[in-house]
C-alpha cells in the first residue's frame, strides 16, 4: 500500500540531521507497518497529479497556520475535498487535523488559552492516552457530519472523524522527547518560560506513540479494503 505524504512543512534545519524533516519523521512513525511512502511537499509548491497517485494519503503538521494566506493552502484545500470523494483513506496530524477540518467547513483559530506544548492526556471513548503537543492553533468549530473521537482540558476537539474514511488528530504522536526538545531549543522564543520548564519536566512521559500508529495504520489498511 502506497501512503502520500502531503508536507506541509519544514522541520527545523538544526534538527533534521538527528530527525529527518516531516516526510522522514512520518515514515518512521509508521515503520514496520509494511507500507511504501511517496513525499509531495505541498509547502513548496509540489503536488500529486491526483487522489489517484497514492492508496491513501496523510498531512503532516507544519509552522504554518491554515487560515494563512499562502499560495499552497487553497490548492491543498482542493486536493482535500478531492481525496474524500475519491474514497481513499486520509489521516491529519496537527496542521493536517486543522487544514482537513477547514478545508471541509469548519473553522481553525489560535486558541485564547495559549500554546499547548509537550506531553498531553487526551481522552478517547476507549480510554485516555499520553501524546505529545506542539500547537497553539485549533479546530474551533467541527465541520458538518465531523464526529469528536477526543479531547483534552485544553483542546476539545483533538481527533474528529469523518464517516470512516477520514481521521484527523491535534497531537503529535511522531514526537518523541528529542523532538520536543528540540523544537524547545530552536522554537521556543514564543512561549513562555513556565511553559517550557512544564513541558521539559514532563518530557520523558510514557507516550501512546505506538499504539497511535497502529490505529492509524489500521484505519488505511480498513478503507484501502
Amino acid at each position: 500500500m502506497l501512503i502520500g505524504i502531503l508536507q506541509c512543512g519544514h522541520f527545523p534545519d538544526e534538527l533534521q540531521a538527528e530527525s529527518g524533516d516531516y516526510g522522514a519523521l512520518y515514515q518512521s512513525f509508521l515503520d514496520g507497518q509494511g507500507f511504501d511512502f511517496a513525499v509531495y511537499p505541498v509547502v513548496d509548491g509540489v503536488f500529486p497529479e491526483g487522489p489517484e497517485a497514492c492508496d491513501g494519503w496523510l498531512i503532516s503538521g507544519s509552522k504554518f497556520g491554515a487560515y494563512e494566506d499562502l499560495p499552497w493552502i487553497p490548492p491543498l484545500e482542493d486536493l482535500i475535498r478531492a481525496i474524500r470523494d475519491s474514497g481513499r483513506p486520509l489521516v491529519g496530524i496537527c496542521f493536517g487535523h486543522q487544514i482537513i477540518a477547514q478545508a471541509l467547513g469548519g473553522k481553525v483559530e489560535k486558541w485564547p488559552g495559549g500554546w499547548n506544548v509537550g506531553p498531553q492526556t487526551y481522552h478517547f471513548a476507549e480510554g485516555d492516552a499520553e501524546l505529545t503537543a506542539w500547537h497553539q492553533d485549533q479546530v474551533t468549530q467541527v465541520p458538518p457530519g465531523a464526529r469528536v473521537l477526543a479531547s483534552s482540558d485544553h483542546c476539545a476537539n483533538a481527533a474528529l472523524a469523518y464517516g470512516d474514511r477520514i481521521y484527523s488528530i491535534q497531537p503529535h504522536p511522531e514526537f518523541n522527547a528529542r523532538e520536543i526538545a528540540g523544537l524547545i531549543r530552536t522554537r521556543g522564543g514564543a512561549l513562555p518560560d513556565n511553559l517550557k520548564a512544564e513541558a521539559t519536566a514532563k518530557m520523558h512521559t510514557p507516550l501512546a506513540n505506538r499504539a497511535e500508529a497502529d490505529k492509524i495504520a489500521a484505519h488505511f489498511r480498513k478503507v484501502h479494503a
